[in-house]
C-alpha cells in the first residue's frame, strides 16, 4: 500500500495546487496533505485546511502542529526538523512525496520516499500562490469556487423602502458582471399575505445572511446585496420597538466592504409588503445611525435613477481602486 504526501502553504489554494493533488491521488492508495504552519498566517491555516477539506473530501487534510523555518539558511537543522514534524503529523514515513516545487527532491530524501514531480514547470497551470495573493481578482478564475468568498467584496445597497435598492443592486451586479442577492423579506411576508410578526424578523434576518452566503460563491469579486441583515434589526426596531438577539445575532460579522444608503428622495411605490410610508425620513435616519454603530463605511445615494446609479459607480470604483486589484 503506497502512502503518499503533498506538502504545501497553500496560501491560498489555486488551480496549480488542485492539479497536484488530484494527481496525487491517483497514484497513492492513501494521500495525505499537510498545510504548513506559519508565524505570519494572513488566510488562517484551520481555514486553508478546511478549503482543502472540503474540496478532496476522500483525502486526509493535516495541519502541522509545529511552526518550523522555511529556509534551510534558517537553522542548521533544517530538514531533520522538517523530516520530525512530519512524520510526526503524518503518524508514519510516507512512500511518495508529490510536489512541484524544487525542495520536493530534498523532501523526499531525508523521508526515505520516492519523489514525483507534477508540473514543476508550470506548464499545466501558470500560477503560484505568490501572483494569486498579489492580486487575487486578476487570477480569479485560479480560485477553487470554495476559497472565493474570502477575496470576494461585498457591497451592501440599504435603506428604506421604495427607493429603488432592488433596480440597483441588479444593474450593479450586470455592470460588473457578478451575482447580486436579492431580499428575501419580500418572498416570506409574501407567503403570509404581508403579516409581520417578531417570529418572522428571526428567520427573515437568518435567511437573508444564508441566502448572501450562499451566493457568494457563485460571484465574480463583488457581490451586490439587496438589503443585509441589519436592515431586519432596524426594521423590529422601527415596528416593535425592540430588537431580541435572535434578530440582531445573523448582521454581527458580515463584512461589508461598502454599504450605499439610498435616501428617501424619489417617490413612495405601495406594495402590499411596504410598511410605514410616513416614517420614511424617520427610518432613514435610523438605518444611518444603525450603520454608524456597526462602523461601517458608507455612502449616501440621492437623486434619481440615472445620478443614483452613477454616484453607487463611482463609489465601488473608488473602493476597487483601493484594493490595488485588477478586475
Amino acid at each position: 500500500m503506497k502512502r503518499g504526501i503533498v506538502l504545501g502553504k497553500f496560501l491560498p489554494p489555486h488551480a496549480g495546487h488542485v492539479y497536484l493533488i488530484e494527481v496525487a491521488r491517483r497514484l497513492c492508495d492513501s494521500l495525505t496533505v499537510v498545510v504548513d504552519r506559519l508565524a505570519d498566517e494572513t488566510i488562517p491555516g484551520e481555514l486553508r485546511r478546511a478549503w482543502l477539506a472540503e474540496l478532496f473530501p476522500d483525502v486526509r487534510v493535516v495541519r502541522l502542529a509545529d511552526e518550523n523555518p522555511q529556509d534551510p539558511r534558517e537553522h542548521p537543522d533544517f530538514w531533520a526538523i522538517w523530516r520530525t514534524s512530519l512524520i510526526a503529523a503524518l503518524g508514519f514515513a510516507p512512500d511518495v512525496v508529490f510536489a512541484s516545487e524544487a525542495y520536493g527532491a530534498k523532501l523526499a530524501e531525508v523521508l526515505g520516499a520516492e519523489l514525483v514531480p507534477v508540473d514543476p514547470r508550470r506548464e499545466a497551470h501558470a500560477i503560484s500562490g505568490t501572483e494569486v495573493r498579489a492580486d487575487p481578482w486578476r487570477h480569479w478564475d485560479a480560485l477553487p469556487r470554495v476559497v472565493r468568498p474570502w477575496f470576494l467584496r461585498r457591497v451592501s445597497i440599504f435603506g428604506p423602502e421604495s427607493t429603488g435598492k432592488t433596480t440597483l443592486a441588479r444593474a450593479l451586479a450586470e455592470r460588473h458582471g457578478t451575482r447580486w442577492v436579492p431580499e428575501i423579506a419580500r418572498a416570506i411576508l409574501e407567503a403570509k399575505e404581508g403579516a409581520c410578526t417578531p417570529a418572522e424578523l428571526g428567520l427573515i434576518a437568518r435567511a437573508q445572511a444564508a441566502s448572501e452566503d450562499a451566493l457568494a460563491f457563485d460571484a465574480r469579486r463583488l457581490l451586490f446585496c439587496d438589503t443585509d441583515p441589519l436592515a431586519t434589526a432596524v426594521w423590529s426596531e422601527a415596528l416593535f420597538g425592540a430588537c431580541p438577539e435572535e434578530v440582531r445575532a445573523p448582521a454581527r460579522g458580515r463584512g461589508y466592504a461598502l454599504t450605499l444608503l439610498l435616501d428617501v428622495d424619489v417617490p413612495w411605490v405601495a406594495d402590499p409588503v411596504r410598511y410605514l410610508p410616513e416614517a420614511r425620513r424617520s427610518f432613514f435616519d435610523a438605518c444611518a445611525r444603525a450603520l454608524e454603530a456597526e462602523g461601517r463605511r458608507v455612502a449616501v445615494i440621492r437623486g434619481g435613477f440615472e445620478t443614483r446609479f452613477a454616484a453607487a459607480c463611482a463609489a465601488i470604483d473608488t473602493l476597487v481602486e483601493e484594493t490595488g486589484w485588477t478586475p
